[in-house]
């Protein structure tokens, strides 16, 4: 299954990364299409709907997305995210229809960070309450993945002294979506501002987890956010490594191909190990995620960290290795160079994953 939709992937990403980038855009006719044959949330249950692909098998789509299109793959990692938080958090009859509006063709954004809590997102004051019947939101959410093409958006906040999500159509009264002008990364996977100015849904928009506490709900959505972003910067590494390493056995300088000039030779192999670094670190982290153990949030920060840290040094190795060759907007290579960099902060920065592993490291040795 894996192998097909691969293939389904590349047929349909063609040569349109680039246009996709420069636009802005991807067709949404076309992520409805991905995400009604499985492809956008391949790990949820064929009970409903879904593809039930394993984490690890999930991760390689994520790789061979994200080395095409990383907006398409930021897509791919919000619906999964979606779709897995509404597994996890949902009752049954939750989970059975609104996974399967997911895996129908509908899309979703899940909205975390706000202007005063990103890294600190038990800071968020996003309100969720009940009120004469129904749920009540209430809040500013801010660089939403997904959120300019969503249908649905996941809404974490605050519940009656803990946390709650919330499964808001984008379409409600009260829901105003405006798109971030020209984002560094990611250009076209539709990051956007979401109002919710007393957004007033029935009972059944509230997850049945409503009252844990904040973190709890947030970290077990973002550890499958975070895997998949490490799996989506292994194929970025990738799509670097292949462009450089043609562009250095083809082009001469001095009379021989770049390939043959050691400091040349050197960024061609660090990029293959910090490729080969961050697959591994991806591969173990898929297994934790599989076996259900409890090292998988630390896991999942270890290959997120070493897999951005690894994707945003590779793409600049390759930009220097491909120069002005590579320069050029919408270059797969100058694409990666901006994408990676943005991988470097989302879903955890370089500096929380360190406070976090460092924190890990020394409760391990008491």
């Amino acid at each position: 299954m894996l192998d097909a939709l691969s293939a389904l992937v590349t047929e349909t990403v063609a040569d349109a990364a680039s246009e996709w980038d420069v636009s802005g855009e991807i067709p949404v006719g076309v992520l409805r299409g991905l995400g009604a044959k499985g492809v956008l949330c391949a790990e949820a249950k064929p009970e409903f709907g879904g593809l039930g692909l394993s984490g690890a098998d999930n991760g390689r789509l994520a790789a061979h997305t994200g080395a095409l299109c990383s907006s398409l793959r930021s897509v791919m990692t919000s619906q999964g995210m979606a779709a897995w938080t509404i597994q996890r958090f949902g009752d049954r009859a939750q989970r059975g229809e609104y996974i399967g509006r997911l895996t129908g063709g509908d899309l979703a954004a899940v909205a975390f960070s706000e202007p005063g809590a990103g890294s600190d997102l038990s800071a968020m004051t996003t309100e969720i309450r009940h009120e004469g019947g129904e749920i009540v939101v209430d809040g500013l959410k801010t660089w939403i993945t997904v959120a300019g093409y969503a249908d649905w958006i996941v809404v974490f906040g605050r519940y009656e002294g803990g946390g709650a999500v919330a499964l808001v159509p984008a379409s409600a009264p009260g829901v105003r979506v405006t798109r971030v002008a020209e984002p560094l990364g990611c250009r076209a996977a539709g990051h956007a501002t979401v109002v919710l100015d007393d957004v007033r849904l029935p009972e059944r928009h509230l997850l049945a987890v409503a009252g844990q506490p904040v973190l709890m709900l947030t970290t077990i959505a973002l550890t499958y956010g975070r895997l998949s972003v490490a799996w989506g910067c292994v194929g970025i590494l990738r799509a670097c490594l292949t462009a450089a390493a043609r562009h250095a056995a083809r082009r001469e300088q001095f009379g021989k191909p770049l390939l043959q000039h050691q400091l040349v030779a050197r960024h061609l192999a660090e990029l293959y190990a910090a490729e080969r670094t961050a697959t591994f670190a991806c591969e173990q982290a898929s297994r934790s995620w599989d076996d259900g153990s409890p090292e998988q949030v630390q896991a999942a920060v270890l290959a997120k960290h070493v897999a951005a840290g690894n994707a945003a040094r590779g793409a600049a190795s390759a930009l220097q290795v491909l120069a002005s060759a590579g320069a050029a907007g919408g270059h797969v290579v100058e694409r990666a160079f901006r994408d990676a960099k943005l991988m470097e902060v989302i879903e955890g920065s370089n500096e929380i994953c360190q406070l976090m592993l460092a924190e890990h490291a020394a409760s391990a040795v008491g």
